[in-house]
């Protein structure tokens, strides 16, 4: 797409693809825990393999950082078309009610899946250690808490906003962001975004080094490093939107970011561990800094390589793409129970992982979108969840309209 293109606010379907891509991959990345060298999931396969841990790496490096960027450009194109009333009532909607109304069932169905599969290895009530008691510190947002960080996100957009607004009526600061956005594109944009991630992680306590960003899913108040590493992406994708001729350039540094993004990941991996990844936190300061410095370029140089592939090879419309990035959300939100349960199914099968594997991401998707077509498309969830409804009839196609900032 050119830069003509983009800046004349044509749906970026190139980034809309990429959203659901990221949400589906968290199929694939949770169903590769249970075949991890050592077991740190709930549930165990017979079947292990570093290849296994090394394609959750893979994934996870680039995965969520890929999804808040465009989630940031959507939700300021957004609040900019709606007003912030109307933005704090979709949000609410479309973020906030999901997270509320899905918690307690996702919870339910985990659990549920626990106690079948302790019952298939013959353990009983008597053999469940004490249950934890929970605060605000620890309560579990299971994989949910995208959602959680994504509305801290949203309320800090809203009120930068508001001050910029109000405290620059000549425009300074707003010219100065958007040269600090065209600044930050090319190979060192990585190196400079990944500084202060680094600092960040080098500051957590109990680091894992494999895991990069710690996932903030316990606790309402996010790890620090996940509000700096996962908050720049978000931030950047703010002054994207602002600055839409930079998603051309993107496009054009794609090859050197794939390049940065293999040499510091690769760095990331040997520094965590290599094949057999150390699923302990690092201790040694010197070495946990070089992780940390590996990881922070990697992962942006990783998140702007797959936009600016997104960008390449996405950018015209299919009709595959945009239904699959629609049911994304949906399939997001209940795979979790699902891909257990299909690990606890497969465990005990006498076959290589890699078809476990995949029979487990087929399934969950299967099912997943089954439930999506049967239930939440075409009906008042679909409202909800899509921001509009598609009727099972259509006469002719409906014309591709921007809905695409309500689906992140």
């Amino acid at each position: 797409m050119t830069a003509s293109a983009f800046d004349q606010g044509e749906r970026l379907h190139g980034l809309d693809g990429l959203r659901g891509a990221a949400l589906l991959l968290g199929v694939v990345l949770h169903g590769t825990l249970s075949f991890f060298p050592s077991q740190i999931w709930i549930v165990g396969d017979d079947q292990t393999s570093v290849w296994a841990s090394g394609l959750f790496f893979v994934i996870h490096l680039f995965r969520m950082a890929s999804f808040f960027l465009i989630a940031g450009l959507f939700g300021h194109m957004m609040l900019k078309r709606r007003g912030t009333a109307g933005f704090i009532r979709n949000r609410l909607i479309r973020i906030a009610a999901p997270l509320a109304a899905f918690w307690g069932p996702v919870m339910a169905g985990i659990v549920a899946v626990l106690v079948w599969n302790a019952s298939l290895h013959g353990l009983t009530a008597a053999d469940a250690p004490p249950p934890p008691t929970y605060d605000w510190t620890n309560i579990p947002l299971t994989h949910l808490w995208f959602l959680w960080v994504l509305l801290w996100f949203y309320a800090a957009l809203v009120i930068g906003r508001a001050l910029v607004i109000r405290l620059d009526r000549a425009g300074a600061v707003g010219r100065g962001l958007d040269r600090m956005a065209g600044g930050l594109i090319g190979p060192w944009g990585p190196l400079v975004l990944g500084a202060p991630l680094a600092l960040a992680l080098w500051l957590e306590p109990n680091w894992i080094a494999f895991f990069g960003i710690p996932t903030p899913d316990a606790g309402l108040v996010p790890e620090a490093s996940a509000l700096v590493g996962f908050g720049l992406a978000f931030g950047m994708g703010v002054l994207l939107d602002r600055r839409r001729d930079l998603l051309a350039k993107i496009e054009g540094w794609t090859p050197v970011y794939l390049g940065l993004a293999l040499g510091a990941g690769t760095t990331a991996l040997m520094l965590s561990g290599g094949p057999t990844p150390v699923l302990t936190p690092m201790t040694d300061p010197a070495a946990k800094a070089l992780a940390a410095a590996a990881f922070g370029v990697a992962t942006y140089a990783s998140m702007f390589a797959v936009v600016g592939l997104a960008l390449r090879f996405w950018s015209g419309h299919s009709a595959v793409r945009r239904y699959l990035a629609d049911a994304s959300y949906w399939i997001y939100i209940v795979h979790l129970p699902l891909v257990m349960a299909a690990q606890v199914v497969v465990q005990d099968w006498a076959m290589v992982w890699p078809i476990k594997l995949a029979v487990v991401v087929v399934g969950v998707m299967a099912v997943s979108l089954a439930s999506y077509e049967l239930m939440v498309r075409h009906g008042m969830m679909g409202r909800w969840l899509n921001g509009r409804r598609v009727p099972w009839r259509r006469a002719r196609p409906v014309a591709p309209v921007a809905h695409q900032a309500a689906a992140e």
